[in-house]
């Protein structure tokens, strides 16, 4: 059982070289009982290895969270005080080109993967007057391209964790968003997808390359400098006035492009949306498109 003087904190999808990493590194610097969770049995033994307490754990599957939850409980005696649905999926592809099947399988890992974590962890997240740390993207409140499934499923998460907030609170757990910008980690690597035969996008393949990388070569903060804040924003405790002042932020826009997606949200839907426009280059890529039609035409 950890000590009881130490808090608690579990975080899912801590694969070396990933923002779950560098938060439950951070945890430990800063003295809490740590439950590193991963589906991976080979990266489980690498946090082991490491010196975390480790759990397996796929959030997309009822019984290994149920599994995973009656770990913990024995580990922590009943009591969880911080829970950080960091596990997530990418998922960078035209709107016009996705597959549902694959869009429910980010759906799964973003969406209902935090949903059952959260129900079924309750139980330990509510004696302890704990903290659940949902992580959503700047894509959830951006203008972004090629991301309609990604930021789709982030803006869910956003709704969700609102809704959660205001029933949780009778009973004394929090919810903190994550609004997270560019951050350096492994994300993009494990599954990458390529445009489909007869896209109408396949022109400008060469950009919808450049944007699957984009997060890692765009203003990318490293995840050990975001975790830091993270952390430390987690550990402030409920504050006073009913944590109007002080306490966990609802929301923490934090990485690489953060502060200005913040910025442009105050901007009319249109004017936003024609900076974007620009930003992305949409006039350019129509140019390409339209070539691109009328040569297979003639």
């Amino acid at each position: 059982m950890s000590d009881s003087r130490k808090i608690s904190a579990l975080v899912t999808g801590c694969t070396p070289g990933g923002i779950g990493h560098a938060l439950i590194s951070e945890y430990q610097r800063r003295g809490c009982y740590v439950i590193a969770t991963a589906r991976n049995p080979a990266v489980l033994e690498e946090l082991t290895r490491q010196g975390f307490t480790a759990v397996r754990l796929d959030v997309t599957n009822q019984e290994s969270i149920a599994q995973c939850k009656q770990e913990v409980e024995k580990l922590t005696g009943g009591r969880l005080d911080i829970l950080v649905n960091n596990a997530g999926r990418d998922h960078t592809i035209p709107a016009l080109d996705i597959d549902i099947e694959d869009v429910k399988a980010t759906y799964d890992a973003n969406v209902f993967g935090p949903m059952a974590m959260v129900s079924a962890f309750s139980s330990l997240l509510v004696p302890a007057r704990g903290l659940i740390v949902n992580n959503s993207s700047i894509s959830s409140r951006s203008w972004d391209l090629f991301c309609a499934a990604y930021g789709s499923s982030k803006v869910a998460l956003n709704i969700y964790s609102r809704a959660l907030r205001l029933e949780l609170q009778p009973l004394g757990v929090r919810v903190m968003v994550l609004v997270t910008g560019t951050i350096r980690s492994n994300i993009v690597t494990h599954q990458q997808r390529s445009l489909p035969p007869g896209s109408y996008y396949e022109p400008v393949d060469d950009v919808f390359k450049w944007k699957i990388w984009y997060s890692q070569e765009t203003e990318t903060m490293p995840a050990e400098v975001y975790a830091k804040r993270v952390v430390s924003e987690t550990l402030k405790g409920e504050g006073w006035l009913g944590g109007l002042i002080g306490g966990t932020p609802y929301e923490l826009w934090y990485g690489g492009l953060a502060t200005g997606t913040w910025l442009f949200n105050f901007l009319p839907e249109r004017v936003a949306h024609y900076i974007f426009s620009l930003y992305w280059g949409i006039a350019a890529m129509k140019r390409r498109m339209d070539a691109a039609r009328e040569k297979k035409q003639t």
